[in-house]
């Protein structure tokens, strides 16, 4: 007798090495792009204000991508969508490269975006099938495999540079390799996720298509969250240059430590959510990263603002994973298009922190203006409930030992 159990756990690790290489080629492919910015805009001769506003039409893209790759999810398979966002994410990294011209980079940097934003739903809707199968929690581990596709990228990226390699050459040979790894993780990802997603929970959402107050409220703490990751990402070695004074190349060394402890902090929530809770993983994850932003405000020594930005890295690794996997197990029959809705509104976060400590920095010091992912962890920190799974009718969410 064939053992079905078995061959269960058999598909499930199968599909977690495919949608692992799905979430390292999305990391790689947006990496190669990422650092072929100044190329780029050498080649089509725009400004920095003119590169500003067509990386806000990137990001209109995405919100898009994300917003139509949900229901269709649901309709059709995450599986699907997932193969042919990666492709077409592979194949768009060629527009940017050929472009010359600002209108059609621009047109290329919507389409970019656009698979960029439905490769993202669409994976982490695989990841959520893939995690309720397994004993424990697994979403934070692929979210480190993005991060682990992230430098990779970035030093492919960096080493072609130094070779003089033009651009449509490298940036065309990893649209290739992204294109033929989707393909490879293909055959092994989880098939049947529009059947389940149509058989569980109840049909309110699927009717009526609002934004349920659960929605809201994970996508409240997804904004809230990213928003403070968006602030690192883009004003940390800032920081650090116009409080401490240093060197380009010193201040730097708190976007590595930051972007370090991230990855560390992905590889290791799982095994804390796993024995602790998802609620925990958010709470005191939050508290870590306040306690660190609040020693960046004060410290006027370099290792102590190094120290506080790598825990502030560490304590926001592991909520978004959870608030992702919590939006995916809501139970309304329409687990990608809830997925879309938090991922959308997480991500306009993810854009409008830069933003708003930028304009909030006319007014006080930089180091002043971190106060708001400070008080953004700490409200994270006491809302951590948000994320504590909820059985609901046909729906199991992830076991926890």
């Amino acid at each position: 007798m064939v053992d079905k159990s078995a061959q269960v756990q058999a598909r499930a690790r199968r599909a977690r090495a495919a949608v692992f290489g799905v979430f390292g080629v999305n990391g790689f492919l947006f990496a190669i792009w990422v650092v072929h910015i100044p190329s780029v805009e050498r080649r089509t001769e725009i400004s920095h204000s003119t590169l500003g506003s067509l990386l806000l039409i990137l990001a209109v893209g995405a919100i898009v991508g994300m917003q139509t790759s949900g229901p269709l999810s649901d309709r059709f398979g995450s599986n699907r969508l997932v193969t042919i966002a990666g492709v077409g994410l592979s194949c768009a990294l060629l527009g940017p490269a050929l472009s010359t011209h600002v209108v059609a980079l621009g047109a290329s940097l919507f389409v970019f975006g656009m698979f960029n934003g439905a490769l993202d739903v669409s994976m982490n809707s695989q990841a959520v099938d893939i995690e309720r199968l397994y004993p424990r929690p697994i979403m934070s581990s692929f979210h480190a495999l993005f991060s682990v596709g992230g430098v990779v990228g970035s030093l492919v990226g960096a080493v072609t540079l130094s070779a003089d390699v033009p651009i449509t050459v490298s940036m065309g040979g990893a649209a290739v390799l992204g294109a033929a790894s989707i393909a490879l993780c293909r055959p092994f990802l989880m098939s049947d996720a529009a059947d389940r997603a149509a058989d569980s929970g109840t049909s309110e959402q699927k009717v009526h298509g609002h934004f349920s107050s659960r929605v809201l409220a994970l996508g409240a703490l997804a904004f809230a969250l990213l928003l403070s990751e968006g602030v690192a990402n883009d004003w940390s070695t800032l920081q650090v240059k116009e409080h401490l004074g240093t060197s380009d190349g010193t201040a730097a060394l708190a976007f590595g430590f930051f972007a370090a402890m991230m990855t560390v902090g992905r590889f290791c929530a799982d095994r804390i959510s796993g024995r602790f809770g998802a609620v925990a993983v958010v709470r005191y994850g939050n508290l870590i990263a306040a306690a660190g932003m609040a020693l960046v405000l004060v410290s006027d020594l370099l290792p102590l603002t190094l120290v506080g930005w790598a825990a502030f890295g560490l304590g926001l690794s592991g909520s978004v994973p959870q608030i992702f996997t919590s939006a995916g197990n809501l139970g309304s029959g329409a687990a990608a298009t809830n997925m879309s809705r938090v991922v959308g509104m997480g991500y306009v976060g993810l854009l409008a922190g830069p933003a708003i400590i930028g304009w909030i920095s006319h007014f006080v010091s930089l180091t002043t203006a971190m106060a708001v992912p400070l008080a953004l962890t700490l409200i994270a920190a006491l809302a951590a409930g948000t994320v504590r799974p909820r059985r609901t009718h046909g729906v199991r969410p992830p076991a926890q030992v």
